[in-house]
């Protein structure tokens, strides 16, 4: 069995060292495809692959089918830029590697390291994604902002061990994030008809706070919990607002009358 990384980015140079390091003895290929950066992040690729190619962003879909379909090999694992392999997740893929794949996907946990801490709660781990997979059988799917990988459950194993994610180092990074993601979320509602009341908006962020805190248990991560519950809310009113907004514009724009 052999492996081909596949990662996608736009100015990581903070980050991209780190993630291909931890592929190294894992990876017998590994895919780059960059947006177009204009910081350092291709010259650091660069030191690991030749394998680079340049695309266009659309949506986080197209371009990671657009990563596997430049890979040499059948099997794929998929990072994200500021994402590295556990010592233990490094071994288990190993392991896999040297039998015959009973499954043609597998699922590792996420433990994400947010400002200055690991975080365990919040609704944030295990937080499993499918990120090893046979693109003979399953390919990314989704919409512009929840993108998953479509191996049937019944075909889909677990690794042991944990995807590290290095999410946000200060705040200003959750809030830049927050601003990317709500815009894109919004376009998506917006194009399959959705519809939001500020009241609406209101109400789904007190929800996300309730959940947070009281179902997801986020004060056991301490300080940082608390700011996750706060700015998980702060995103998801953000997000409803924008489309709130696109609507009202839509209806300013055509001359109709929403109620």
């Amino acid at each position: 069995m052999k492996i081909s990384a596949c990662i996608i980015g736009l100015n990581e140079e903070q980050n991209i060292h780190d993630c291909l390091q931890s592929l190294k003895g894992i990876a017998d290929e590994i895919i780059y495809v960059d947006s177009h950066s204009s910081d350092r992040t291709v010259a650091i690729v660069k030191k690991f692959t030749r394998k680079i190619f340049f695309r266009k962003f659309d949506n986080y879909v197209a371009q990671k089918n657009f990563a596997a379909s430049k890979a040499k090999h059948d099997w794929i694992l998929n990072l994200d830029c500021d994402e590295r392999l556990s010592d233990e997740l490094r071994a288990s893929i190993l392991a896999l590697k040297k039998s015959t794949p009973e499954k043609t996907g597998y699922k590792f946990n996420r433990l994400t390291y947010y400002i200055y801490r690991f975080i365990r709660h919040s609704g944030w781990y295990p937080d499993d994604k499918v990120r090893l997979y046979d693109r003979r059988e399953s390919q990314w799917q989704g919409d512009r902002v929840h993108e998953i990988i479509n191996t049937p459950p019944q075909n889909t194993g677990k690794l042991h061990g944990d995807l590290l994610h290095y999410s946000f180092r200060s705040i200003d990074d959750h809030l830049k994030t927050i601003r990317n993601y709500s815009e894109l979320a919004a376009q998506a509602m917006y194009a399959r008809g959705r519809k939001v009341s500020l009241i609406g908006a209101f109400t789904r962020a007190f929800w996300v706070i309730i959940r947070k805190f009281f179902f997801e248990f986020s004060f056991l991560d301490g300080g940082a919990g608390i700011v996750i519950t706060y700015y998980s809310a702060v995103a998801t009113f953000t997000k409803y607002a924008k489309l709130y907004v696109l609507n009202k514009q839509n209806t300013a724009a055509t001359g109709r009358t929403v109620r």
